[in-house]
């Protein structure tokens, strides 16, 4: 007898997410299980089996990728190489515990011990600690282990036992119809382990609030949204279990002069009329220091001028950035009566000149000329 095609048994169309495909199997399991049909129950198991057997395909992304391509033949062993879903207390346990367990309050068997957790620190530097490194200190509050009791929430001197009701397991089992799952149990919550006389200082906790301080070592060369791990220093996990780790992740402050693109540094340097016009040497910053920029003759605003490897080198390796600096050149202001007069006499002897002295002025206006003739 043919199957039925498996994601109508799921009802939901072949696009459908692993999110779809799992909550359609839920609310098809619940209406077809044995228990909820009692008029019916061998009619009712057979078409859990189904969608059960539809679930377990589909739900894998390799059996899925076969079933959508081979059909039925790509996923059952009796015509070769697939993997056909029966329904013993194996692969009902694995497929169903995720499933029901959080409607009958079940969970999977968890171990106690878990690490804390992990923990993040926004961490400002200048522009030039990011460059250059830097070791500064840091100091964060945190849960850390309890010095009396060493982590274990019990008296010193004192151990925590085996609990009373799941024997130290952690989980008790529960019987739900023809099957079973397993829950966390209730009275020591998972851990196993009960305590009878709690520690004075973290009453039973085994971790207790705390601000330390931590020295941080930057390397050169970080940016904005590098992240710094150290290991272990994190919250501290329940039941002496291992400490989380801690991620500083750095912000680079704005820099009253220099900006940052990667490797490169930019800077705007403003010079004067005449040293546009006639060329001549200025001093530039840098982050080691001053150096001198030539700047020739007739150089327009805007100009850039690359010096090399005065930029940064990249944290992660690599050749050394350029200092990039922009020039903007500055009108004069204040200007007397006789500094005024020189400058109209200049001007007037400049438009003479026409477009030799203004090539840029003439072709815009040029441009704009012709724009307008077209109207």
């Amino acid at each position: 007898m043919a199957k039925e095609d498996f994601y109508k048994l799921l009802d939901v169309n072949k696009n459908a997410s692993e999110a779809e495909i799992k909550k359609s199997y839920r609310r098809s399991a619940m209406k077809f299980h044995p228990d909820r049909n009692t008029d019916n129950p061998a009619a009712a198991e057979k078409k859990f089996k189904q969608v059960k057997e539809a679930y377990e395909i589909l739900s894998d992304p390799k059996k899925r990728s076969a079933y959508d391509q081979f059909g039925h033949a790509g996923v059952d062993n009796s015509v070769g190489g697939g993997q056909q879903s029966g329904f013993g207390a194996e692969g009902f346990g694995d497929n169903l515990g995720d499933i029901f367990g959080d409607m009958f309050g079940g969970s999977r068997q968890r171990s106690s011990v878990q690490s804390g957790s992990d923990l993040r620190y926004n961490l400002e530097l200048s522009l030039e600690e990011a460059v250059i490194g830097a070791e500064p200190k840091i100091r964060i509050p945190v849960l850390t282990q309890c010095g009396d009791c060493r982590g274990s929430g019990a008296k010193k001197g004192s151990m925590p036992v085996n609990c009373s009701m799941c024997h130290g397991q952690g989980q008790v089992r529960m019987q739900q119809g023809f099957f079973s799952v397993q829950q966390a149990c209730p009275t020591c919550h998972g851990a196993g382990k009960q305590i009878k006389d709690p520690c004075r200082k973290c009453q039973g906790q085994g971790r207790v609030q705390e601000t330390k301080t931590l020295s941080v070592k930057i390397p050169a060369g970080v940016d904005t949204g590098d992240r710094i791990r150290l290991s272990g220093e994190g919250e501290a996990g329940a039941n002496g279990a291992p400490s989380g780790d801690l991620y500083v992740e750095i912000q680079v402050k704005q820099h009253a002069i220099f900006t940052r693109e990667d490797a490169n540094l930019y800077c705007e340097v403003p010079i004067n009329f005449p040293t546009a016009c006639l060329g001549g040497e200025i001093e530039v910053p840098t982050l080691n220091g001053k150096v001198k920029l030539k700047i020739p003759a007739e150089t327009q605003t805007g100009k850039l001028f690359r010096l090399r490897s005065k930029g940064i080198k990249p944290v992660r390796g690599g050749a050394i950035g350029d200092l990039l600096c922009r020039v903007q050149i500055e009108t004069p202001v204040h200007l007397t009566k006789n500094q005024k007069e020189l400058v109209e006499k200049l001007n007037s002897l400049l438009v003479g000149g026409g477009k030799q002295h203004s090539p840029q002025e003439h072709s815009f206006m040029d441009g704009v000329k012709s724009f307008f003739d077209k109207f």
